[in-house]
């Protein structure tokens, strides 16, 4: 399923801030594609969590192909050891921004509740055409994480008016720097490409032109996206 020599590119945002961009990963991505398009019934919303737009859970039959690429070629490069856990999904960005959740408006950190000694690797497949439905942005917080934590659990209570007023987020996907978050990089989208990175550090779908946004998989912003909860490496 997945390539077997792979070319991997380190990509570096500064110090610390590294992803990993896999292009031609998968050996056919049309089948995937395929897949999402006969199986478009079995996408649906996702209420609770960032994800803005449709998701379809995959099983083994995905899982198992994209855990082991990910323990042979990127594992030990996100710092991890042993894979304590995985899943993936398809996924349809679909929300226009007046759609927008007020947490959706902002950038997101994957931790799926780990403790110190474990970290959270993701992964991000573009399965579409177009690269100017998006690609993933990469953000530092402006104020220590902590205080950001504590703003995100505040934010999380408000409705949209109050939201807009306190933290200057109008209804709009977040493609810049604010008062809370730095932009420090992108990874543009192309067919095929894959970008693993640490899901522990802010990141958000950058997507500038929403108006595009389809929830038909053959013409829509269609990602397989996966999440590794593993051992942290020894310092």
């Amino acid at each position: 399923m997945f390539a077997q020599a792979p070319r991997i590119e380190r990509v570096d945002f500064g110090p610390g801030r590294s992803a990993w961009v896999v292009d031609d990963v998968l050996r056919d991505p049309e089948a995937l594609r395929r897949r999402a398009v006969t199986g478009r019934a079995n996408f649906a919303a996702a209420p609770f969590n960032a994800y803005p737009g449709l998701e379809w859970r995959m099983g083994p039959e995905v899982d198992g192909p994209l855990a082991e690429f990910f323990m042979l070629h990127l594992r030990s490069a996100l710092g991890a050891r042993r894979t304590l856990s995985m899943y993936s999904r398809l996924s349809l960005a679909t929300l226009q921004p007046h759609e927008l959740r007020p947490l959706q408006r902002l950038c997101h950190r994957d931790r799926f509740g780990t403790g110190p000694a474990e970290c959270v690797a993701a992964c991000t497949l573009y399965l579409f055409d177009d690269p100017a439905l998006g690609g993933t942005g990469f953000y530092e917080p402006r104020r220590p994480v902590a205080e950001i934590d504590a703003r995100i659990r505040h934010w999380s209570t408000l409705d949209d008016a109050a939201f807009t007023a306190e933290t200057g987020a109008a209804p709009a996907y977040l493609t810049g720097s604010n008062d809370w978050f730095e932009l420090v990089g992108t990874v543009p989208a192309r067919f095929n490409r894959a970008v693993f990175y640490d899901g522990g550090r802010f990141h958000s779908s950058h997507i500038t032109d929403p108006q595009r946004l389809s929830d038909a998989p053959a013409r829509g912003r269609l990602t397989l996206n996966g999440f590794f909860v593993c051992r942290r490496a020894a310092a």
